[in-house]
């Protein structure tokens, strides 16, 4: 069944809530989905970017990540509520298609699509720069050029082998950062190792105060600190291959504030308690330095692996959502029908081999510019990231008000504060967008998501000129938006 024909039905007669039979293979277990959320939620941002933000912001920091925690967990909740009235693995693209129009789940798709394949390209490059700290003789691009091949077979074969390498590559970085919890509070109270005597909670606020270089300067940290929550709206995707969703998906979210507190606030805040804000510099992670700081042995290679497998566990989930969302837009007409189809093992094959031949670009780029490969691309993700939050909560917000006036049911998981926290949500997200309108360095993700909204304009043009069903469906929604104001 095409999403076409399940966004009719609700039209009609299908209950809200109930999941229309895509194809798939209900493959993702109670288990597997909860790691895939947790590690979500957990990236190279934290491992890695953290050292910058840390240099920037001092202890403010883990101020920073628990409001960007806050403000995703209304996002994660509006998105609950839409998965909850009707799971499918369109998600995002679908809900924008049905309550913003056509137009909107063509260019949420297709954006959230460039975002897993410039994120590959750039989680391609970090893994290929950790295999250098072990192997130096080995170029960048040929340990790529492996991780990409390997995960495009594991991609393939199907989505429960998918489902037990993210399992496995999520429990690496949870053990970890709980590892770094419980040593760093047994040097806080116990005081033994190299950082025992200057160990102490008032290094949070005794080097300057919590803002020591201004506010200003702490927030302008947030564009950086929402990229290390990119993903973490993945749990979406895999509603249409969850065994139960409607038991699964809530647990997801629900437990997502304490994986924010555990995994971001407090491993931050344990970081900066024992090691003092003014030791950390930028394009060092953390971690490592804390380690290594406390004494235990081997901490950089320790570290080094753990982003290792955040990186490839992030080009891993890139490869999975890519072809899905290839899939949802091929069954509207807005991408070639080919990319609807599944292999024997139920997986949008077509659609993954494409999207994985595009980030074999950021296989040629550790070729030709291997410094600056992970620079290029990661900014471009950021900005397609914060464009789909965007389309999540204008989406719930049209929903909720369809809700009120009692044209749709509502949904068993309803968000805390209705419509009103996704508002909230959405100005921060405008105010974040400001910020990297802002800095002269990053800006350059508007300039590139500027050319990509013409091309998406183009493309839509062509597809209302050669398709009748897009041109009358846009038709459709431009007639009823009167009416719906």
């Amino acid at each position: 069944m095409t999403s076409v024909r399940v966004a009719e039905h609700h039209d009609g007669n299908e209950a809200a809530g109930t999941t229309p039979e895509e194809g798939y293979e209900r493959g993702l277990g109670s288990r597997q989905v909860q790691m895939i959320a947790i590690g979500g939620a957990i990236g190279v941002g934290l491992f890695m970017g953290a050292g910058a933000n840390i240099a920037k912001a001092g202890p403010s920091i883990i101020l920073m990540y628990a409001l960007a925690g806050v403000i995703i967990f209304f996002i994660m909740r509006a998105l609950g509520e839409l998965l909850l009235y009707r799971p499918c693995s369109g998600s995002f693209a679908e809900y924008a298609r049905e309550f913003l129009g056509p137009f909107f789940g063509y260019v949420t798709g297709w954006t959230y699509w460039l975002m897993w394949v410039v994120t590959g390209m750039a989680e391609l490059t970090a893994a290929a720069i950790y295999v250098h700290f072990w192997f130096p003789e080995i170029p960048q691009w040929v340990s790529a050029l492996v991780f990409l091949v390997v995960l495009f077979g594991v991609n393939l074969i199907s989505v429960k082998i998918f489902g037990e390498v993210e399992f496995w590559f999520s429990m690496v970085k949870v053990t970890a950062i709980i590892g770094m919890i419980v040593i760093g509070l047994g040097v806080l109270t116990l005081g033994f190792s190299d950082a025992g005597d200057t160990a102490t909670p008032s290094n949070l606020w005794s080097h300057g105060g919590i803002f020591p270089n201004g506010i200003g300067d702490s927030l302008m940290t947030l564009q950086g600190v929402m990229f290390a929550y990119l993903a973490v709206e993945l749990v979406g995707v895999t509603a249409g291959e969850s065994e139960n969703p409607e038991k699964t998906l809530p647990k997801a979210i629900n437990t997502l504030p304490w994986r924010i507190i555990i995994f971001y606030v407090g491993a931050l805040a344990v970081l900066l308690a024992v090691v003092k804000w003014t030791e950390f510099t930028d394009g060092e992670s953390p971690f490592v330095h804390a380690f290594d700081k406390i004494g235990i042995p081997f901490a950089a290679g320790i570290v080094n692996f753990v982003v290792l497998t955040a990186a490839l566990s992030s080009c891993n989930s890139g490869m999975y959502s890519t072809g899905r969302m290839l899939r949802d837009l091929a069954a509207n007409n807005e991408a070639p029908g080919v990319f609807g189809k599944l292999n024997a093992r139920k997986t949008p094959a077509i659609g993954i081999t494409l999207s994985v031949i595009l980030m074999g670009i950021g296989v040629v780029l550790n070729y030709v510019v291997p410094d600056k490969a992970f620079e290029y691309v990661v900014s471009v993700a950021t900005a397609a990231g914060i464009w789909t939050w965007m389309m999540i909560l204008v989406s719930h917000i049209r929903y909720r008000r369809a809700v009120v006036a009692g044209r749709l049911p509502g949904s068993s998981f309803p968000a805390p504060g209705g419509a009103a926290f996704s508002w909230v949500a959405l100005l921060f997200l405008i105010f974040v967008t400001g910020m990297i309108a802002y800095d002269k360095d990053a800006r350059v993700s508007l300039y590139v998501g500027a050319g990509w909204a013409v091309a998406l304009a183009v493309g839509w043009f062509v597809l209302k000129s050669r398709n009748p069903q897009i041109a009358a469906a846009a038709q459709a929604e431009a007639e009823k938006a009167p009416a719906a104001k």
